[in-house]
């Protein structure tokens, strides 16, 4: 055990959790480095375009690993057949606030972003601290989901729009770049950096949102070299460019919405990055059609993939998945890129889930539609053109305050920001799910700004059911159906993780991290957490010791409503409260001696 650097060791560990949890993160006002001697950094490689291309299976370079965004790691020492023996080996306790940070691995190091915008460097052996940086922004801290890398440098998005670049062997700063806002907005703090950076060639990619500000959200590439700005996408459509006409005759300044929350992804062979953009919230004047000729209300470029051109930012080409959203049912998500056989031939598609929990896949050289599946955990689309992939919406479901109506999933989604998980091995896609719904009607809470409707907590058919409102779904996008399913008590608040062992990862708010057979969804392991998890799972390996790490104990939005929704479903159905009390902290699992954390529950 050692104090000093916040961590301890060993298979028994989880029964000294409780003695540490006061033991919480305190960050010093600037850059600290560990003693000499004592770090890993020393031998650090700056992490090159090679290496983000195709990195060694022991590292966790970017927040989908891979370019591809499949989230999958070829790492296999821990297989179906070891991971019964996983046992907690170091903890190492953050500070609280609002956020879901990727942990990022690199030679023997870990990165990490924690509130209140700090970056940490840690012994990914031992979880000992190698140095922090904290950034101290004009306002609070707020959400964000993790780090960029490349060169010799970690990018960081912070709560004051800057984008800073640190030194990844000391911490310090080396440039700092703020963003600015076109046009200007008196209020900078409805814009947020939410999403980790994308690093392509000489370019850091940062996605804004902007959920309520002026002109909508933006995408930004700065110089990897100075942070000096390259280039500038507008996700929402101005008036007087292309799409322009689909915001129903609203002048720029009152359309808004479009926010970019996750990281892109890049296919270097046709140079696309690929992004996914929100709704807006300002529903009111999207929902009723205007008369003007040739004017709509589909709001480019809401709930669409666009493909730019990383060199420029020009837009080549976009696919709306759903127009004109009254419910907040986001198409924002990681686009994970795979070849799959279509049509009699090899195509490279772009595949997202959305919040209904519907997978669209695209030709990622075209945009072209392809082909649909659906999760069976929405009510809002009857149908799907199988040659366009135009969603037929019920029109029982849209916002009406006289005419109350249930509508499924609720606005935080059958899936959220926990992102999915693509096995090449397996050809599944693996997606956590969670079967909530809502209710339309003149009582409740405002969240969107239809004129009137109001919302309300509503529970799903299925969840009443069967008492479970969680769901690990496989999906297989070859044969376009749905695969195996494993319900869960709990909703799933990480991402799904699978491994070339045979093994998919996924922590729920039980709470618990949970390993799954990627064949048949067999539960293998489970071992309990003293908080919610609620960070992507990662795996790495330093020498030969695999490694399984995820962030608990930090709170953000989608935590939030999930954590009292599931409290709420348990209390209706006299179970107990299962409140977790531990604190925030990044907890990481190894092979060693079976433990009593590691018995299937």
């Amino acid at each position: 055990m050692r104090m000093h650097g916040r961590l301890f060791r060993g298979p028994g560990c989880a029964l000294l959790a409780l003695a540490l949890q006061a033991c919480a993160f305190n960050p010093a006002p600037d850059s600290v480095t560990a003693a000499a001697g004592a770090t890993p950094v020393e031998k650090l490689r700056p992490v090159s375009p090679a290496m983000l291309q195709d990195p060694a299976p022991g590292d966790w370079l970017q927040w989908g690993r891979t370019y591809d965004g499949q989230n999958f790691s070829p790492l296999k020492r821990i297989s179906r057949e070891t991971v019964k023996n996983l046992a907690p080996v170091w903890r190492a306790p953050l500070a609280g606030g609002l956020s879901m940070p990727t942990p990022l691995v690199h030679d023997g190091v870990m990165f990490l972003q924690t509130a209140p915008d700090t970056v940490l460097a840690l012994n990914a052996a031992s979880g000992a601290e190698l140095w922090r940086h904290v950034h101290k922004p004009a306002a609070g801290s707020t959400m964000k989901m993790g780090l960029g890398l490349g060169g010799g440098r970690v990018f960081a998005p912070t709560s004051d729009l800057h984008v800073i670049a640190l030194d990844a062997r000391t911490g310090e700063k080396a440039w700092d770049h703020t963003i600015e806002l076109s046009p200007p907005a008196t209020n900078r703090a409805v814009f947020n950096l939410r999403s980790a950076p994308l690093v392509v060639g000489d370019k850091v990619i940062q996605g804004v949102t902007a959920s309520g500000g002026p002109g909508g959200g933006f995408i930004v590439a700065l110089d990897i070299n100075t942070g000096r700005e390259l280039w500038r996408f507008h996700t929402l459509a101005r008036p007087d460019a292309p799409g322009g006409n689909t915001w129903n005759d609203l002048p720029l300044d009152k359309r808004t919405g479009g926010s970019v929350w996750d990281q892109g992804t890049w296919d270097k062979d046709l140079n696309l990055i690929y992004y996914g953009v929100a709704p807006t919230y300002d529903t009111g004047p999207l929902l009723k059609r205007s008369s003007a000729p040739g004017v709509t209300n589909d709001a480019l470029y809401t709930n669409a993939t666009i493909a730019l051109d990383a060199d420029t930012g020009k837009l080549k080409w976009h696919y709306q998945h759903v127009p004109n959203d009254q419910w907040d049912l986001d198409w924002a998500f990681e686009r994970t890129l795979t070849t799959l056989r279509v049509g009699g031939r090899n195509r490279k598609v772009v595949m997202n889930v959305g919040k209904m929990g519907i997978l669209d896949a695209l030709d990622a050289a075209t945009g072209q539609y392809l082909f649909s599946i659906d999760a069976g955990t929405q009510n809002i689309i009857t149908a799907i053109d199988p040659a366009t992939g135009v969603k037929t919406i019920d029109p029982q479901r849209l916002p009406d305050p006289e005419r109350p109506t249930v509508y499924c999933p609720s606005p935080s989604g059958a899936r959220a920001w926990p992102p999915t998980s693509f096995s090449p091995g397996t050809g599944l896609l693996y997606l956590p799910l969670t079967e909530w719904c809502a209710k339309f009607s003149s009582q409740g809470s405002p969240l969107l700004s239809s004129p009137g409707a109001k919302l309300s907590d509503a529970d799903h058919p299925d969840a009443l059911a069967d008492g479970k409102m969680g769901r690990l779904q496989a999906m297989d996008p070859s044969g376009k159906k749905l695969a195996w399913r494993h319900d869960l008590q709990a909703p799933i608040s990480t991402s799904a993780l699978a491994t070339a062992g045979g093994v998919v990862f996924i922590g729920d708010l039980d709470p618990a991290l949970k390993a799954f057979d990627d064949r048949d969804g067999k539960l293998l392991w489970s071992a309990p957490l003293d908080s919610n998890p609620s960070s992507t799972v990662i795996t790495y390996s330093v020498g030969q010791t695999q490694y399984v790490a995820v962030v608990t104990g930090m709170g953000n939005y989608h935590i939030g409503a999930m954590s009292s929704r599931y409290q709420k479903f348990r209390k209706d159905r006299g179970l107990p409260a299962s409140a977790p009390t531990g604190t925030p902290a990044v907890q990481v699992f190894a092979l060693g001696k079976p433990a009593s954390a590691g018995s299937p529950r």
